[in-house]
């Protein structure tokens, strides 16, 4: 709880940058914030999930400093300490992050653990990339391919999808490795590797969901139906991100800049985060998270608000859209981190009322029942 505390206060800090970058009233404002939006959603937040989740899997306590590094560079950058000390730390728990996924390599190779390694050195590309003075946008190509390989990793693991056989385990590797080039040259070759980088990633999308479980699941019920939904809804935004990228190739800022990076980390990764947060979560901190039909609302109120901002802002360029919908991707969010405290804390109880429940079940003396007599089988 102390390393993801670190996480969740980049969250906060990120959205109200998001607000602040929409033109609307945030409860904070300085004049960093809005600087630093994105490094610290993305390696700050999301980041430090990701490196916790691993080192819990590693099991050795070293690996937990990969989640301090990325916890603790997010708060300088949200401090008044000197960017580049801040963009430093980034840089040192990114490549814990390395370090981390070695170990786990040396327990146990596969394909999908091989995909989440590519997305560990796009993470730290991305934060040397930003530590070296290169803009956010020139970035912004190493950000989503942390985050695309690192969660098509998870899908590997999580939905064993490579049970399917080897055949798929390899073309993902193989699509996985396509989308690592294409970001490793965007700063060289930003013409060519840009639109390769959106093929490689409509070709990435459609092999996950030709395969994947979610779509068997979305006929099932309870969380296996939530997650299903929250998994497609997730694999179509990237499809737009995937899109943008072909058709128009770089974009440095407007609307297509805007559209790609809110498909990316709000669509597609904020999806998938809802996704997994009732299975990742309890085995991460050792508390419950139980589905609870609640969930469905904030994933709701994302996609939808996300519908307006691309829709509506991005490609009519309405102003008041672009707002309503950012105003609702920060309500949807917030509203997604209550419901899951909301659950945690009554499943939490629950299981302490569960064990007194039992005991005083046991103390009740049974009413006399009459024997029964064994019927004659016919």
């Amino acid at each position: 709880m102390a390393l993801l505390l670190p996480g969740g206060l980049a969250l906060l800090a990120g959205l109200d940058a998001a607000l602040l970058l929409l033109g609307l009233p945030a409860p904070v404002t300085t004049e960093r914030l809005p600087q630093v939006h994105g490094p610290v959603l993305v390696l700050g937040f999301v980041g430090t999930v990701v490196a916790l989740e691993r080192a819990v899997a590693l099991r050795r306590w070293w690996g937990y400093a990969a989640p301090a590094g990325l916890g603790l560079g997010a708060l300088l950058l949200l401090s008044a300490a000197p960017l580049p000390v801040g963009q430093g730390v980034l840089v040192l728990g990114a490549a814990g992050q390395l370090a981390v996924y070695a170990g786990l390599w040396r327990r146990q190779e596969s394909g999908a653990l091989a995909l989440q390694v590519l997305g560990g050195f796009l993470a730290t590309g991305s934060a040397l990339l930003w530590w070296g003075g290169a803009p956010v946008a020139t970035s912004l190509p190493w950000f989503a391919g942390f985050l695309v390989l690192t969660i098509a990793g998870e899908r590997l693991e999580l939905a064993r999808v490579g049970a399917l056989g080897p055949r798929v385990e390899r073309a993902l590797l193989a699509l996985g490795v396509a989308v690592f080039a294409a970001v490793a040259v965007t700063p060289l070759w930003p013409r060519v590797a840009h639109p390769a980088l959106g093929l490689a990633l409509l070709a990435l999308v459609l092999v996950l969901v030709r395969y994947d479980v979610a779509r068997r699941t979305i006929r099932s019920t309870a969380l296996p139906r939530y997650m299903a939904w929250c998994l497609l809804g997730g694999y179509a935004w990237l499809l737009v991100a995937g899109g943008i990228w072909l058709l128009l190739g770089r974009v440095d800022g407007g609307p297509a800049y805007d559209g790609v990076i809110h498909a990316v980390f709000l669509g597609f990764t904020m999806s998938m985060i809802m996704a997994h947060a009732p299975v990742i979560l309890p085995a991460v901190l050792g508390r419950p998270l139980p589905y609870h039909p609640a969930f469905y609302a904030p994933v709701a109120l994302l996609h939808a608000s996300l519908a307006v901002r691309v829709v509506g802002g991005d490609l009519w360029g309405s102003a008041a859209a672009l707002q309503t919908g950012g105003a609702l991707n920060v309500a949807a969010v917030l509203a997604f981190v209550l419901v899951a405290v909301w659950s945690s804390v009554t499943g939490r109880r629950r299981e302490l009322r569960a064990p007194r429940a039992r005991a005083r079940r046991a103390d009740v003396p049974t009413a006399s029942v009459a024997p029964r007599v064994a019927e004659p089988v016919r």
